[in-house]
């Protein structure tokens, strides 16, 4: 059984993987900080007497199926607000209520982008995820866990089984790979 202090000292660890995991999922902070609190507070309601060394596959699952969730409730949330949005009365304008024209997107949020910079966003993230893709498989792994997943030298190490000295390889090659493909399509970051 996980005492108070593993539980806390692995929440505290985890949380900021956890919330970057979720952000790239959701695509919105506010939300990715809920889906990571509820995923948090879930494991430590339910699975406080399991051993230290099982929460983080727990966690790990715990914040899938939290994630899966909130895309399951957004298209219900969706799917209600379409119906109804053409049920709304009549404005002054004999139009009806539009519920997109009462929301404003926050500056320097996604909502506030416009489509073109939406699209040329996403074009960017396939080409670069297509990129990490194509790199060696130590390589990938490496990257991933070091710059996706948050992880330092040594957690890499240990999780590849490999030296640091070695993940530090796998990371210098690869960004130079990927920053050298990305500059041949005309990508600079």
């Amino acid at each position: 059984m996980a005492t108070d202090k593993e539980l806390s000292d692995f929440l505290e660890n985890v949380e900021r993987r956890a919330f970057k995991q979720a952000v790239y999922a959701v695509r919105r902070d506010e939300a990715a900080l809920d889906i990571v609190q509820d995923a948090m507070i879930k494991l430590a309601e339910k699975y406080a007497d399991k051993p230290a060394a099982e929460l983080p596959l727990l966690f790990q699952r715990i914040l899938q199926n939290t994630i899966h969730d909130f895309f399951r409730r957004e298209k219900v949330r969706n799917t209600w607000v379409s119906l109804f949005s053409g049920l709304a009365g009549n404005d002054e304008d004999g139009d009806g209520f539009d519920i997109l024209e009462t929301f404003e997107a926050e500056e320097g949020t996604q909502a506030a982008e416009s489509s073109a910079d939406k699209v040329e966003r996403e074009q960017v993230l396939a080409i670069i995820e297509e990129e990490v893709q194509k790199l060696p498989t130590r390589q990938r792994e490496a990257f991933l866990m070091r710059y996706w997943q948050d992880m330092d030298v040594a957690e890499t190490a240990a999780a590849m089984g490999c030296s640091e000295g070695s993940v530090k390889t796998h990371c210098s090659r690869a960004t130079h790979t990927l920053a050298q493909a990305l500059r041949a399509k005309g990508i600079t970051l």
